[in-house]
């Protein structure tokens, strides 16, 4: 087998493996919320922090952070073109760029998380409750700490041309 095919499998591997971690840590959050929770009533061990973080187990039919309300279907398809131009644009990442994979890793997981859930529940499972903040989940870190990522690289790429 080439050194280059075995290189690219690697990678391929590595992008696919953040996003299955992102996925399995995101669907096995919403799962012990789900069975842990009651619905609506913010739940939080340590009373000196209540103030400011809490989880609330809630329902969310929009984007990230509550946006788009009732969106699920324009979401759900959204999230397939997501996951698909990611796979598609996988093989164009540069080997000495793993940011790169790390973030489409994270978005990947995360919008394939987001995606189960549509398709199973009909909504987003969202429990991080910062108080000051819409209600989030794992999957919604992820995708902004991806989005993050990526926006950080490319303004990068921009300074140094």
């Amino acid at each position: 087998m080439s050194q280059r095919r075995l290189a690219g499998g690697y990678k391929w591997a590595f992008l696919v493996g953040v996003a299955l971690l992102v996925f399995l840590v995101d669907q096995g959050s919403k799962y012990l919320v789900l069975r842990n929770l009651i619905w609506g009533e913010p739940w939080n061990p340590i009373t000196s922090l209540r103030r400011l973080v809490s989880l609330t187990l809630v329902t969310n039919t929009g984007a990230a952070f509550g946006l788009l309300p009732d969106q699920g279907t324009l979401l759900a398809l959204v999230a397939i073109i997501v996951v698909i131009a990611i796979l598609l644009y996988e093989g164009h990442i540069p080997t000495e760029k793993p940011w790169l994979r790390i973030a489409l890793g994270m978005q990947l997981g995360g919008a394939a998380g987001n995606l189960v859930d549509r398709l199973h529940y009909g909504h987003v499972i969202d429990f991080i409750d910062f108080k000051v903040w819409p209600i989030f989940n794992l999957a919604d870190s992820a995708i902004v700490v991806g989005v993050s990522i990526l926006a950080f690289y490319f303004w990068r790429s921009g300074k140094e041309a």
